[in-house]
């Protein structure tokens, strides 16, 4: 028997070996879609009609929950405030083997589902983003637009030039991201945290360009440019300092160290001049600012072997979980 036959012979057992199907669901977290979620919930039942659609709502007002499972969806409740507390109820509590993750405002095209989904499965990735293309002004505001540049070219920069759209609200994910994914984040910084982890586990991802519209008359955003804006930048800030130890502590040490020489340097020329120290107390916080620049780089130094502990850690929970392995249709 010729090579290649052999071979094709082991993939075809593969094949029929494989699920024929794996099991998606579709995750929706609400605060106040009573207008826009019987038109999300439908419109992914038509598009994914193997699906289980899940709303959790967080503490609407409204007649969110009673839209939703009007229109044929699984409605549970999440009473922690924040987007980040419902995704982690989420990701915690639903068994899927592709999970669809989606905001409830109607602004996100349910038709792309489908190849987001096959892309997640023929490349075996584990994270697809939906990266957001529109026409209308209304829908993507130019100050969500810049805040969205810069935060997602802040993490480029950092942690690897792999994303270029952080902040969208459309991802489909594996069962092993879903269930190693330790969502940390309350509000809506969630997709800061989604992109950093796969980012520093160096997760196989991938990007489909996907329609996005305005919201529908009579719905209102819950995004707050500046001040979910600025919570997004810190999430940022804190992530740089617990993933990346040692760059972020040297640039502090380089600071204060040079802080410190450009205190002491007056004073030294004096010393050299008269034999004198007239201002003891700069001499002092001089001084002082060194030692702290010492102990900020030692910092660094520890916390980096700390971090790469925990990076193991979360790798080895990450390869516990097995990789998806499904049989798809034609095309």
């Amino acid at each position: 028997m010729g090579e290649a036959a052999l071979d094709n012979e082991i993939g075809e057992a593969w094949a029929e070996a494989a699920p024929a199907a794996p099991r998606i669901a579709v995750l929706i977290p609400c605060f106040n879609e009573e207008v826009t979620i019987p038109r999300v919930v439908a419109a992914f039942r038509s598009a994914l009609p193997e699906a289980t659609v899940f709303v959790y709502d967080n503490n609407s007002q409204d007649r969110t929950c009673e839209a939703a499972a009007a229109a044929g969806a699984v409605v549970r409740r999440e009473p922690l405030q924040g987007k980040g507390h419902v995704v982690r109820r989420m990701l915690a509590d639903v068994e899927a083997d592709v999970y669809v993750l989606v905001d409830g405002d109607d602004t996100y095209d349910a038709a792309d589902a489908p190849a987001m989904i096959r892309l997640l499965l023929e490349q075996r990735l584990d994270m697809v983003t939906g990266v957001r293309e529109t026409d209308a002004a209304g829908a993507y505001r130019p100050g969500h637009r810049l805040g969205n540049r810069m935060l997602t070219g802040v993490v480029r920069m950092v942690f690897g030039d792999r994303i270029t759209d952080m902040l969208s609200g459309y991802r489909v994910f594996s069962r092993r991201f879903a269930k190693s994914f330790p969502a940390l984040a309350s509000g809506f910084e969630t997709e800061t945290e989604f992109t950093v982890h796969a980012l520093e586990l160096r997760l196989p991802v991938g990007e489909l360009r996907t329609r996005y519209r305005e919201r529908p008359p009579g719905s209102q955003s819950k995004l707050s440019t500046w001040r979910d804006g600025l919570r997004i930048l810190a999430e940022i800030g804190l992530l740089v300092r617990r993933e990346r130890p040692l760059p972020f502590f040297a640039i502090c040490a380089l600071v204060l160290a040079a802080l410190s020489i450009g205190l002491a340097l007056p004073i030294f020329q004096t010393w050299l001049e008269t034999g004198l120290v007239p201002r003891l107390p700069t001499a002092v916080l001089s001084t002082g600012l060194m030692l702290l620049s010492f102990l900020s780089l030692a910092c660094g130094l520890i916390l980096d072997t700390v971090t790469r502990g925990r990076l193991e850690a979360k790798r080895i929970a990450y390869l516990a979980i097995p990789a998806p392995d499904f049989r798809l249709p034609p095309r």
